[in-house]
């Protein structure tokens, strides 16, 4: 893998998905691969990908009946690829980081600990240790680093973090983390570069709506709560996951229908949520098509907007009031509807639409009466990735795309 150039690439594992990147390093990161292997598990499974160097879009069918044989044909496919003969280095999205709050080299210690708390997210950690584990025996001596999904919330206040469950279990770990850590460092990174250090200093709310979605509340920088909580099943009602559930519905569920924990686990991660709700589809957008003819679809749309406006209001309650509310995410960044209904009846807040530049998906989309300043910002995760591996690697950039 020798090269005049360096590069660096990033690696998003999910649950059902891997999202890969390769950023050329200079003055700047530069963007010159992307792509997903997506449906893991099914049938559908097939890889996009863009080569931005050659100007080029493709997509493949993939042999990936499971999730190791998706980060078996990801690697072979990557090694095909001219431009990984530069890469210096691996950035992976680890969602839960327990007590690891910075982005670290990846060591045969750390990796003894992902695997200890696997089970805490047995949805997403287990993936993310083999893709590390198959780029060590293919890449021995390639430096690997981790990007910590809990770490942004890290600072939380301990009031934000205790559960109401015997202390012990506080002194054991289990406490509410938060997620979403990578997009919401990028998010406050860029309305830095886009608003100036004044406005990220200010009482936000930075809103990750999308198939997975959260809300955060940051304060001086900082995160002060956040809706999501020991696991990324909690919070806000997502695609296929509850939220924040009343767990006599556990007991009841399994008790009723003699199911163990496996199944319950299953359920409430991958059958639950929008797609519970409406019966038809976890995807916002088709159920904005049906919405008008289903009635079970207007109600998974309604429920998303309605709780999302409720964690607007408690986190504008811990802030003291809100400055910036910012949307992002699949469904923040691309459907004015629900952002609309989102801010609907909120003025008394200080919160203001302007219609028109929500249409128009504009940067900025807040009325020029409101007293909060309404944003839309692109999330980029990989692209966060790629700065803080620069960091721990010391490799010297700028924050400009």
């Amino acid at each position: 893998m020798k090269s005049t150039q360096r590069s660096i690439l990033t690696i998003n594992g999910g649950s059902s998905s891997i999202k890969f990147a390769l950023y050329r390093i200079s003055d700047s990161l530069t963007q010159i691969l992307s792509g997903e292997i997506e449906n893991i598990g099914s049938e559908k499974a097939e890889l996009n990908f863009t080569d931005f160097s050659a100007d080029q879009k493709g997509s493949l069918v993939v042999n990936a009946d499971n999730y190791d044989n998706a980060a078996t044909f990801l690697i072979e496919w990557l090694k095909k690829q001219k431009c990984f003969g530069s890469v210096n280095a691996v950035g992976h999205r680890i969602v839960h980081g327990m007590k690891h709050t910075v982005p670290e080299l990846i060591t045969p210690e750390l990796l003894v600990e992902l695997k200890n708390i696997s089970a805490y997210d047995p949805d997403h950690l287990p993936g993310e240790i083999k893709l590390i584990e198959l780029f060590r025996k293919n890449y021995p001596s390639l430096p690997q680093i981790a990007c910590f999904d809990t770490a942004f919330h890290a600072a939380m206040p301990v009031v934000a973090k205790l559960l109401p469950i015997p202390r012990r279990y506080y002194n054991a770990g289990i406490r509410r983390y938060g997620f979403h850590g990578l997009s919401y460092a990028y998010l406050m990174e860029e309305l830095e570069r886009i608003g100036g250090v004044k406005v990220v200093q200010g009482k936000i709310v930075l809103a990750h709506l999308g198939s997975g979605a959260s809300l955060a509340a940051v304060k001086d920088g900082k995160s002060l709560d956040t809706s999501m909580g020991f696991t990324p099943a909690s919070g806000l009602v997502m695609g296929t996951r509850t939220g924040d559930l009343d767990p006599g519905v556990a007991w009841y569920v399994m008790h009723s229908e003699g199911i163990g924990i496996k199944q319950f686990n299953h359920l409430i991660n991958y059958e639950s949520g929008l797609l519970g709700i409406s019966g038809t589809s976890s995807d916002m957008r088709e159920l904005m098509k049906i919405k008008e003819v289903d009635s079970r679809a207007a109600e998974a749309v309604d429920i998303f907007c309605y709780q999302t406006k409720k964690w607007i209001g408690s986190f504008a309650a811990a802030l003291g009031g809100i400055d910036t509310l910012v949307f992002s995410g699949g469904i923040g960044e691309n459907v004015p509807e629900i952002r609309e209904r989102i801010c609907e009846g909120m003025k008394f807040m200080g919160i203001e639409l302007d219609n028109t530049s929500n249409t128009k998906n504009e940067s900025i989309i807040s009325a020029d009466s409101s007293n909060v300043t309404i944003r839309v910002i692109k999330t980029n995760e990989e692209l966060m990735i790629g700065r803080m591996v620069c960091r721990v690697l010391n490799y010297s950039i700028n924050n400009e795309y």
